[in-house]
């Protein structure tokens, strides 16, 4: 009889697994998958960081500020901006919440249709994003870009499509 399966660290596999090899990352995909996690980890961390520093508007929220900014007419249907942001509609709809009580947003029916609730970027909002624009730009360069090769920006931006292409479903 062979040997149990092992796992990517060579220690038996667990009860019931299935011993199939492929079933387990092998150390090279375990390091890159670690690496992975931490990585966007700490880049969400650090990007969040800079604009706490910088004042009024977390990360989350100068994300919903920058998809409105980028919509026609600066708004978007909720259903749709949860769907690009890939947020649940109950999350997205705390955050336009609170950010509605500070003026940065505006919900609205959507004139096309009687359900629908339009998210609308208001002056404010467009004033907020505006202002902390530079330092996040800056921060994502200097935490990310400056520190690849234009191939290795190239394939992360590929290696990333793919997966969430596959996931979008």
């Amino acid at each position: 009889m062979g040997a149990a399966p092992a796992d990517v660290e060579g220690r038996p596999a667990a009860p019931g697994a299935a011993s199939d090899r492929s079933a387990w990352l092998d150390a090279r995909e375990q390091r890159v998958w670690r690496s992975y996690l931490e990585g966007t980890q700490r880049l969400w961390e650090h990007l969040g960081a800079v604009l706490d520093a910088d004042g009024d508007v977390p990360l989350q929220e100068y994300e919903v500020l920058v998809r409105l900014s980028e919509a026609p007419r600066g708004s978007l249907r909720m259903s749709e901006l949860a769907h690009a942001l890939v947020h649940s509609r109950s999350r997205l709809t705390h955050t336009v919440g609170r950010m509605e009580a500070r003026g940065l947003v505006e919900r609205r029916a959507c004139p096309d249709d009687g359900r629908g609730v339009l998210c609308v970027v208001t002056g404010e909002g467009r004033t907020a994003l505006e202002r902390h624009a530079p330092a996040h730009v800056a921060s994502v360069r200097a935490s990310l870009f400056d520190l690849l090769e234009p191939a290795e920006v190239d394939a992360l931006g590929s290696a990333l499509e793919k997966v969430a292409a596959n996931l979008r479903g």
